[in-house]
């Protein structure tokens, strides 16, 4: 039933989201003892097959891995914080949508499917210096279409934003959420040096100091400083959650969208898997005060579902490993 505020569904439902299959995850977890008494320890690999287990609720296994990454563009690009220009969001994906893009090689080498999203780019969002990014109603609409990414029947889900400004954006939500000086949170982007940094910095303050106090609810600071990106990542994340899908987040955008669930919710994002920690340094902050830790270790750059196709790839093998060898007798 809808309420009357557009927030109040998504509220409800981080109160109502399924737990784990203890049962499915204990027999994964026996497998692997069982496995490892007759070889070498599976380390994180029995951990990955564990994970399948318990958020599918069934043996691991990998058919239909899906990435989904989600464009947006940003109104506080016109502070001069990102090396792209607003309409090369636009190019990189016509890029990605011809099959030139690093992604599209990872793809096709692990059998992954790739979903673009074009989330409006004619029209960026708020700059967040003066104002919000969305209005509550547009915020909440945007988080309903990236709930839509899931359909198709797919059985692991890897989200990633692309978006010049969109690392600075992640940057001023993990300062509201979690606290510490702009400078702990903002770095590089795509190649930003000390003058661009500089600005960043400026520009997560002024949008922290505007802001204020309203940046205490999760959904409010989601909105207030996120991008279409974030919204419809955090959407794709919890109906993800709903529909027993495992999800794989790669980026400084998709890792400040999950930040926004767990803090409005501590559970929420149990079911995701952080892929890496990119050459952005509040990556590897967020994580840890977010208890995730990165399955791969590459120092690649900011997103673009680079890091979650390879991180993807070894999930499958897990999954494969894990059902596929034999208990000798």
């Amino acid at each position: 039933m809808t309420t009357g505020l557009p927030f109040d569904d998504y509220r409800q439902l981080l109160k109502t989201l399924p737990g784990p299959n203890s049962a499915a995850r204990d027999r994964a977890a026996l497998r692997n003892e069982t496995l490892s008494k007759q070889g070498p320890s599976l380390g994180r690999l029995g951990e990955v097959a564990e994970w399948l287990a318990a958020w599918t609720g069934r043996d691991p296994q990998v058919l239909r891995p899906l990435v989904a990454l989600f464009a947006g563009t940003h109104g506080l690009t016109r502070h001069g914080v990102s090396r792209r220009a607003a309409d090369e969001t636009q190019a990189m994906i016509e890029h990605a949508a011809a099959g030139g893009a690093a992604v599209n090689q990872l793809c096709a080498a692990n059998d992954l499917g790739l979903k673009i999203f074009d989330l409006a780019l004619h029209m960026p969002v708020g700059d967040i210096t003066v104002e919000p990014a969305l209005d509550e109603r547009g915020c909440a609409a945007t988080m309903a279409f990236g709930m839509e990414a899931v359909a198709g029947g797919i059985d692991l889900l890897c989200v990633g934003g692309v978006g010049a400004g969109g690392t600075t954006s992640a940057a001023a939500l993990m300062a509201a959420l979690f606290g510490g000086d702009a400078a702990d949170w903002v770095g590089p982007g795509a190649g930003a040096d000390d003058e661009m940094i500089a600005l960043k910095v400026d520009v997560v303050e002024k949008a922290i100091a505007h802001h204020g106090t309203n940046l205490k609810d999760p959904l409010e600071a989601l909105r207030r400083l996120g991008g279409r990106e974030f919204a419809a990542i955090a959407g794709t994340i919890l109906a993800a959650r709903v529909e027993k899908i495992p999800v794989i987040l790669d980026g400084y955008a998709a890792l400040a969208a999950a930040a926004v669930l767990k803090a409005a919710e501590p559970g929420a994002i149990d079911h995701c898997l952080l892929a890496h920690c990119s050459t952005e340094p509040g990556m590897a902050r967020a994580a840890r005060l977010m208890g995730l830790r990165p399955l791969l270790d590459l120092s690649l750059g900011d997103g673009e579902g680079i890091g979650a196709a390879l991180a993807a790839g070894v999930v499958k093998n897990a999954a494969l490993v894990h059902s596929g060898m034999v208990v000798r007798t």
